[in-house]
């Protein structure tokens, strides 16, 4: 075959199918950079089809679907399909609304989808890499080459290292899903021999690990109707109307509505601020602990806590709870008052540290203190932090002693997500088979597990070994772009991966040539949502499962991951127990038919009813009511907190014995790494944090046209900031520290304090001829050190300076 690396992308990709030019209602546009057009000018259909979910008329068939990607809202998206193609997208009509169960309309991601299947720049083949690791040059191949390929290289490298050299990267593009690509995957590989799992939940898992230190369980969320009177809500660097968390936002809405007062914390004035607050507290990232340090002076120092509460349900409030074997003045009442250090904990002490004035402290204590109930609700942004754990578990200590634990219309804190059943999990996916390799690694470690099995270790995360018997040599990214994008650090870990004789294979099958994908030995081109079977369901409660039709045939040689790992089964002799003979759709159809037969108390139907009477869409009993720990406080004898002492855990004994000053058993603020008090900012003076935008999930739709239409890629910098450093508004600039250097366009605006810039999170890594990223990644700055208990990503702390072009 001749070679193709000096083929256009046009010639590399495929040619565009003239049939959509016909069909489509607009012309499809190259991913430009930067889009310059207005919000206003975003293409826009404000039709609605009524309430029923599949019609015809006019040859068009009208199919309510949802995305698999790693977003929250699975929100109502109809598909609307003429002569096989796709014409628009619409959404349920806001008359077309359930109280009890508010499935959500589409937001500007999902009413996008279209262009983001119909783009020009899909892939379309399956293709060979010809240049060395990186420089994204490939050449296209047969399917047959490519399974072959898999084939020999998986039992090539399963016979020299052993089956825990096999890696499966992180997937998003299909988490939404019950049935998906990568885990797929993880069934052949256990099939196979097994291999090297990773934990460790990148969005959440600092304070999904350390909530149990106080509560014996990280579920120390409630149900949101439980909320709907509550006088305060205190949301802590909590976005979710950008984020779409679930139903949130309808809650949130409607409490507004009824008069509910938003207090929110956050360095940037994000759009939840602007909708929803009545007061906006800037804070200096890594200093939440010492804001929370401060409320706790106030509220105790002026008696405002919950003495009864605390008597009854907690250990460690002061000397007189303490558990044997602990020294003096370790309580949280001595610590506060300065029993030890010297230092008493008020506001005047936390105004330098955090920025916040002490009058502004001492009104947010009292107010959540003397509004009852009040709930603390923090989001998942501070807890990506070098002090996450710390941060996380200190709402908790705010929320213990206040009393707003366990009653209704307060909030626990901490990890915050419900206990209710789940349909996704009802409906449970195929079976993965039993993984003989027990290792396991934290996901922030396997980047040193490529690069020398000795540097994994269980005092940095490795489980169930003492250490890794051989690197990673064969890595697997379906639906996924955490290798060099997502992923902290992502220059260390390109120059790690550009070692062939580290990873020896690399296959990336996705619809985009993202930036992980560029790092493939393999390239293969995936099907989207619209173009396979699947089932998705929300985040949270899981109130509503909508069943994803297959709504369009795959143009070009796309194939779902499952298909050609069918393939691949067949040609290492385990076809027949992988696939056990059902297509991908037989598959969907098994699952629900088999949840119908056994969980016929979840209500769930047969398949065919749920495509046809069902109208792809099933809603569950609302799952509202639940109060966490409510059990608990009506009945601490009866219901004892699943802690050592089955009290709540102001102070944590097991913390205590670990001796480690990062993870105080007391949670209480400790200077960061890389924080505004750290030696560093005489170089590298500001902090940067990223957030997650209205236009993508994580990295996903990055490329769609018309979303870079609605936020472009810029660096937030306060006006005093940009005047020091002679920044004018929309200039170019470079963000820089020892790790990277990026350039991107800056947005000079108050919505951003002083001392602090921010990104969105998500963008594509482009370097220039000289390594230099003109995309605006974040990652290009961020640290790859994991947090003190959980060992988990650490991200968002991290020093840069910011100049002129």
């Amino acid at each position: 075959m001749e070679s193709k690396h000096n083929q256009s992308d046009e010639q590399l990709i495929g040619p565009l199918s003239r049939r959509r030019f016909i069909q489509g209602s607009s012309a499809l546009m190259a991913v430009p950079f930067l889009a310059s057009k207005s919000v206003a000018s975003l293409p826009t259909d404000p039709s609605v089809i009524p309430t029923k979910n599949i019609s015809t008329q006019d040859n068009e068939r009208v199919v309510s679907t949802c995305s698999s990607f790693d977003c929250g809202g699975k929100c109502d998206i109809r598909a609307h399909v003429k002569e096989g193609v796709v014409t628009r997208i619409s959404t349920r009509p806001d008359a077309d609304l359930d109280e009890e169960m508010p499935i959500m309309r589409a937001c500007v991601r999902g009413r996008s989808y279209r262009k983001f299947v119909y783009h020009p720049n899909r892939l379309k083949y399956p293709m060979k890499r010809v240049g060395k690791r990186g420089e994204g040059r490939f050449e296209r191949i047969s399917w047959q080459e490519a399974t072959s390929l898999i084939a020999s290289e998986w039992q090539r490298i399963t016979d020299q290292y052993g089956p825990a050299s096999r890696f499966v990267s992180l997937s998003t593009g299909v988490t939404g899903g019950i049935f998906s690509g990568a885990n797929m995957l993880r069934r052949l590989f256990n099939l196979t021999g097994g291999f090297l799992e990773n934990y460790h939940s990148v969005s959440n898992g600092n304070t999904m690990a350390v909530t149990p230190y106080t509560y014996g369980t990280s579920a120390s969320g409630s149900t949101l109707d439980t909320l709907e009177d509550t006088p305060l809500v205190i949301l802590w660097g909590h976005n979710p109307n950008e984020t779409i968390f679930g139903h949130t936002n309808h809650y949130f809405q409607k409490m507004k509505k009824n008069g509910t007062k938003f207090i929110v914390v956050d360095p940037r004035y994000s759009d939840t601020a602007s909708s929803l607050a009545d007061q906006w507290i800037p804070i200096l990232p890594t200093t939440d602990n010492a804001l929370m340090d401060a409320m706790m002076y106030v509220i105790i120092s002026e008696n405002l806590h919950d003495q009864a509460f605390i008597d009854k349900y907690t250990l460690g409030f002061d000397e007189h709870q303490m558990p044997e074997g602990v020294a003096e003045n370790e309580s949280l009442v001595a610590y506060l008052m300065g029993k030890k250090d010297g230092i008493a904990k008020t506001p005047e002490w936390a105004e330098p540290i955090t920025k916040v004035p002490a009058e502004t402290i001492k009104q947010l204590a009292r107010e959540y203190a003397s509004t009852k109930p009040a709930a603390l609700m923090q989001g998942w942004g501070p807890q990506r932090h070098i002090c996450g754990e710390r941060s996380a578990r200190g709402a908790t200590l705010l929320a213990t002693i206040t009393g707003n634990v366990g009653v209704r219309g307060g909030w626990a804190a901490g990890y915050g997500m419900a206990v209710t059943p789940d349909l996704r999990k009802t409906i449970a996916g195929p079976s993965l088979f039993e993984n003989q390799v027990k290792a396991k690694i934290n996901i922030t470690n396997w980047v040193q597990a490529c690069e020398n099995a000795a540097l994994v270790t269980p005092d940095n995360g490795l489980k169930n070994a003492e250490k890794l018997d051989t690197e990673i040599k064969m890595i697997f990214s379906l639906a996924g772009n955490y290798m060099t994008n997502q992923n902290p650090d992502i220059l260390h870990a390109a120059q790690v991966l550009e070692d062939e004789n580290k990873v020896e294979f690399i296959v990336c099958s996705d619809l985009y040539l993202t930036p992980s994908a560029k790092y493939a030995d393999l390239l293969l081109p995936e099907t989207s949502f619209l173009e396979r079977w699947n089932i998705g369901g929300t985040w949270g409660p899981g109130d509503y499962i909508i069943l994803s039709e297959k709504v369009i045939e795959p143009e070009f040689e796309r194939r779902s991951d499952y298909d050609w790992l069918c393939d691949v089964a067949d040609k290492l002799g385990v076809g027949e127990q992988f696939s056990e003979g059902r297509t991908e759709k037989q598959w969907i159809e098994y699952l629900v038919n088999d949840a119908h037969v056994k969980r016929p108390e979840d209500g769930i139907p047969t398949f065919d009813e749920l495509l046809v009477k069902r109208r792809h869409l099933l809603k569950h009993k609302p799952h509202t009511g639940h109060v966490a720990f409510e059990k608990n406080i009506q009945d601490i004898e009866a219901h004892p907190f699943e802690t050592p002492s089955g009290k709540i855990e102001i102070f944590s004994k097991r913390l205590y014995d670990r001796n480690n000053r990062d993870i105080p058993a007391l949670s209480h603020y400790v200077p960061a790494i890389e924080g505004p008090e750290d030696s560093l900012t005489l170089r590298y003076p500001l902090q940067l944090i990223t957030w997650k935008g209205r236009n993508r999930a994580n990295s996903t739709q990055f490329a769609n046209p018309w979303l870079q239409e609605v936020q472009r890629q810029e660096l937030w910098i306060n006006p005093i900031d940009a005047k020091q450093r002679g920044i004018a508004d929309g200039e170019r600039v470079t963000v820089s520290n020892d790790r990277g250097t990026t350039m991107v366009p800056v947005k000079i605006t108050q919505r951003i304090m002083p001392g602090v810039v921010a990104l969105q999170a998500g963008a594509w890594w482009m370097p220039d001829e000289k390594g230099i990223d003109q995309g605006g990644c974040a990652n290009v700055l961020t640290s790859a050190r994991s947090t003190a208990m959980a060992y988990g990503n650490a991200h968002q702390t991290l020093l840069v300076e910011v100049s002129k072009v």
